[in-house]
C-alpha cells in the first residue's frame, strides 16, 4: 500500500500529537510543517524530524506533494485555512471546531463535497475503543430502550484566576468556551454512541472568574520564575468556565451535560451514563480501558478492554492484547486510520470517521446552547 503525504499546520499542543499519531498510523510521512514563523517553524521541524518548513502556511498549500493538510490552529483561523486547502486541491483534517459558525461550517461541507476531497473533524474521543463497544452494544439492543444519558466532561486546566490561553478570548475561540471545547467532543460522541439525535435543550452558564489574569510576558521565557502581580493585566472573560444542559433526544430519551474547566483535580475527565430498558453502561475517560455495565436483575459488571472480549465494532480500532492499556494518544491514530486507509482505497466504501458534516452539526449545537444560556430557556436545535 502506499504512502500519503501530510502537511502540519501549528505545531502547539495538539500539532505534535497529531504527528505521533500519523507516524504510528505506518500509512503516512509528515514531510512538512508550518508555524506563525520560519524561525518557529524551523525550531519544531528540527524538534521533530520533519524535512520541510514554511513561515507562511500558504507555501505549504502549494506544495504538490502534499496529499492532505492537518490543521491545528487556533479557532478562528479553521474557516480560512480549510477553505483555502481545499481549494488547493488537498485532502483536509481540521480541529474543532470547524469555523466559528454554523454558515463557514456549511460552506466547508459544501466546498468539500464540489471538491470531491476527504474531510474531517478531530472528534478523536470516538475512537476509544470502549466507545465503539458500547455504540455495538446499542445498535444490538443490549441496552434496550434509551430512557437517559447523563455525564460531564471537567478539567482544571483554568482552576487559578491566573490560568490563561488564547481559548478565554471569544474573538480567537468564538462566543462559547466550555461548551464548545470539551461539551462537543462529549455531544459528538453520544450522538455516536447511541443514535440519538438532541431536539431541545436548555443551558445555564456560569463564569467563576469574570475578570482573569493575564500575563504580559511570555510566560515560556518565566518558566520555573515567580511572576509578581506587576506582570499580570486585568481581562474581562465573557465565556463559560462551567455549564449545565438539559437535553431532550428523539425518541424517549432525556439527558444532561455539565461540563466545567475549574474543576480541582479533574485533569480530563470525560464521563458518560447511558440508561436504557434492559441495561446500562458507563465510560470514564480517565479509565478509558473499562465499562462499567449495570443490571436491575444480577450482577453489575466491570469489562476490560480486550479484544477477546470486545464486540467487532471495537476489535476493529484495538492495537493491543487484554491488560495493555490504550488511552488518549491512540484515539488519534485510529481516527486517522480509518481516514487513510479510505482515501488510499480510492474513497470506497462507508465513511467511519466524522466528517465535515459532525462539525457543523456540532457548532449548530453549541449555538443553539448559547442563546439558550442568554434567553434561560429551552430552545429547539
Amino acid at each position: 500500500m502506499n504512502r500519503l503525504k501530510t502537511g502540519i499546520i501549528g505545531t502547539g499542543f495538539i500539532g505534535p500529537a497529531h504527528i505521533e499519531a500519523l507516524r504510528r498510523t505506518g500509512l503516512t510521512e509528515v514531510t512538512a510543517l508550518a508555524d506563525v514563523s520560519e524561525e518557529a517553524a524551523k525550531a519544531k521541524a528540527e524538534e521533530l524530524s520533519i524535512p520541510e518548513y514554511y513561515g507562511d502556511y500558504k507555501k505549504l498549500l502549494l506544495n504538490p506533494d502534499i496529499d492532505i493538510v492537518h490543521i491545528c490552529t487556533p479557532n478562528h483561523l479553521h474557516f480560512k485555512m480549510s477553505k483555502e486547502a481545499l481549494e488547493a486541491g488537498k485532502h483536509v483534517v481540521c480541529e474543532k471546531p470547524l469555523a466559528m459558525n454554523t454558515a463557514e461550517a456549511c460552506e466547508l461541507v459544501r466546498l468539500a463535497e464540489e471538491k470531491g476531497l476527504v474531510n474531517a473533524v478531530h472528534f478523536n474521543l470516538r475512537f476509544y475503543p470502549v466507545v465503539h463497544h458500547v455504540r455495538a452494544m446499542i445498535e444490538n439492543g443490549e441496552l434496550g430502550e434509551i430512557f437517559a444519558v447523563n455525564g460531564s466532561y471537567q478539567q482544571d486546566w483554568l482552576f487559578y484566576q491566573t490560568d490563561y490561553n488564547w481559548r478565554l478570548e471569544p474573538e480567537y475561540s468564538g462566543d462559547s468556551r466550555a461548551v464548545a471545547d470539551i461539551g462537543s467532543h462529549w455531544l459528538d460522541s453520544v450522538e455516536f454512541m447511541t443514535g440519538l439525535k438532541v431536539e431541545r435543550v436548555c443551558a445555564d452558564f456560569a463564569t467563576f472568574y469574570p475578570v482573569r489574569k493575564k500575563p504580559l510576558k511570555q510566560v515560556d521565557t518565566y518558566s520555573g520564575k515567580t511572576l509578581t502581580s506587576e506582570d499580570y493585566g486585568d481581562i474581562e472573560i465573557g465565556t463559560e468556565d462551567y455549564a449545565t444542559v438539559l437535553l431532550q433526544f428523539n425518541g424517549k430519551a432525556h439527558g444532561s451535560l455539565t461540563v466545567n474547566q475549574v474543576a480541582a483535580g479533574r485533569k480530563n475527565r470525560c464521563y458518560y451514563e447511558i440508561y436504557g430498558s434492559r441495561r446500562s453502561a458507563v465510560i470514564d475517560t480517565e479509565h478509558p480501558n473499562e465499562v462499567w455495565i449495570g443490571r436491575r436483575d444480577g450482577n453489575n459488571e466491570l469489562l476490560l478492554k480486550d479484544p477477546s472480549l470486545l464486540l467487532e465494532p471495537a476489535r476493529a480500532i484495538t492495537s493491543f492484547p487484554g491488560g495493555h492499556n490504550e488511552g488518549f494518544p491512540d484515539t488519534s491514530k485510529q481516527l486517522f486510520k480509518k481516514l487513510y486507509i479510505y482515501i488510499l482505497n480510492g474513497c470506497k466504501g462507508e465513511i467511519e470517521f466524522p466528517a465535515f458534516a459532525a462539525g457543523a452539526r456540532e457548532i449548530k449545537l453549541c449555538e443553539v446552547i448559547v442563546d439558550s444560556a442568554k434567553s434561560k430557556g429551552w430552545k429547539q436545535v
